[in-house]
């Protein structure tokens, strides 16, 4: 499956932003989404993720509350709604697929799009 993240800018503190994920290739419905992101001079870490059949979603604590992971099977895109962003949020945000599995988790993505990067000034 390849997969094409959009979305990104530059915001400020507080405001919202809206990422998407198009994928294409395979069957979108059957394939787990999830989304990550690298800061500079970090590793790569997990943000959400949700299920293939979307009712299962699990996000890390610190984005919690803020942020809202969703996909549209009928055309194939995976969102991350991200709001209340703080200077932390800034990142390069990639979306990533797996085969179904349970349960939705961080782990074990095998397909990755490029990244978008997410800019939160204060």
């Amino acid at each position: 499956v390849q997969l094409q993240a959009s979305g990104g800018g530059l915001v400020q503190a507080g405001d919202s932003l809206r990422l998407s994920c198009a994928a294409s290739g395979r069957t979108f419905s059957s394939y787990d989404m999830g989304w990550f992101r690298q800061a500079p001079g970090n590793e790569r870490e997990f943000v959400a993720a949700i299920g293939w059949s979307t009712s299962r979603t699990y996000y890390a604590d610190s984005v919690k509350g803020r942020f809202t992971i969703s996909r549209d099977n009928a055309k194939n895109t995976a969102y991350l709604q991200m709001n209340s962003l703080k200077t932390e949020d800034t990142a390069v945000y990639y979306c990533a697929a797996r085969y179904r599995r349970d349960p939705v988790g961080p782990g074990n993505y095998d397909y990755w799009g490029q990244g978008t990067l997410v800019t939160v000034s204060s």
